[in-house]
């Protein structure tokens, strides 16, 4: 797994399309990017590329008017490591990241890995404001933005998988980031949900503290995964075969 374009929101390797030139591409860290992936398919290597797609520090400063900015709206609004964010509903935005996924198809990525495909949930949210968004459900912001890269990837050759918060395995809500394992499900080739024990909550599942009861976290949650994931499959193959 490479990176693509990592929170900084800069593309790591040079780029051919204009408007990737103008909002990322000045941070040319693997300019043999193509000539390094090559050599990698000669050894039988599968590449994925990931892509930070909402945390984006450097489209922001060349778009403000997209940010997640503070609740007067006047000032980007900026996580507790000082990120600041791409308002996940911003449809224009989003057609940037399949230019992304374009251009490193391009190169010879085989897959592309969705990270941060989720709305901020860490720093001061009681001064937040989503001026893309403000009106629609999170869960169906992000549910829109998966279709939306399903539908103009599917032709394309690559692979597309999403890391996925940890807790999406057993939440029954979008945990307010957006994120529900059916709403994703239906649009990538591979789902990736990080069940880090550190990350989860003491009360879950009565364990009390997750972190020092790993087996019985990563169990319970991808046992979890693996029951969504057969229904949601069996629902959209029932779909199909009426019609």
């Amino acid at each position: 797994v490479i990176d693509i374009k990592d929170y900084s929101g800069k593309i790591f390797f040079p780029v051919t399309d204009e408007k990737l030139k103008d909002f990322g591409s000045e941070d040319v860290r693997i300019p043999d990017m193509q000539d390094f992936i090559e050599e990698l398919h000669k050894k039988g290597i599968y590449v994925v590329g990931r892509v930070a797609v909402f945390q984006d520090a450097y489209f922001v400063k060349r778009r403000p008017d997209l940010a997640v900015k503070n609740k007067s709206g006047r000032e980007v609004w900026k996580d507790r490591k000082g990120i600041s964010w791409i308002d996940a509903g911003s449809s224009e935005y989003w057609d940037y990241i399949i230019s992304i996924a374009e251009e490193s198809r391009k190169i010879g990525f085989d897959e592309i890995n969705f990270d941060y495909i989720r709305f901020p949930s860490d720093g001061n949210m009681s001064d937040i404001s989503f001026p893309s968004s403000s009106t629609t459900p999170k869960s169906i912001v992000m549910k829109n933005f998966f279709k939306y890269l399903h539908e103009n990837l599917q032709d394309s050759g690559l692979k597309t998988s999403a890391d996925l918060f940890g807790m999406v395995t057993t939440a029954t809500d979008d945990m307010g980031i957006g994120q529900v394992l059916e709403d994703a499900l239906p649009y990538f080739d591979y789902i990736s949900p990080m069940v880090y024990p550190s990350h989860y909550s003491l009360t879950f599942e009565n364990l009390k503290n997750p972190e020092a009861h790993p087996y019985e976290t990563i169990i319970i949650s991808m046992k979890s995964a693996v029951e969504r994931a057969n229904t949601i499959h069996d629902s959209l193959r029932c779909s199909r075969d009426t019609r």
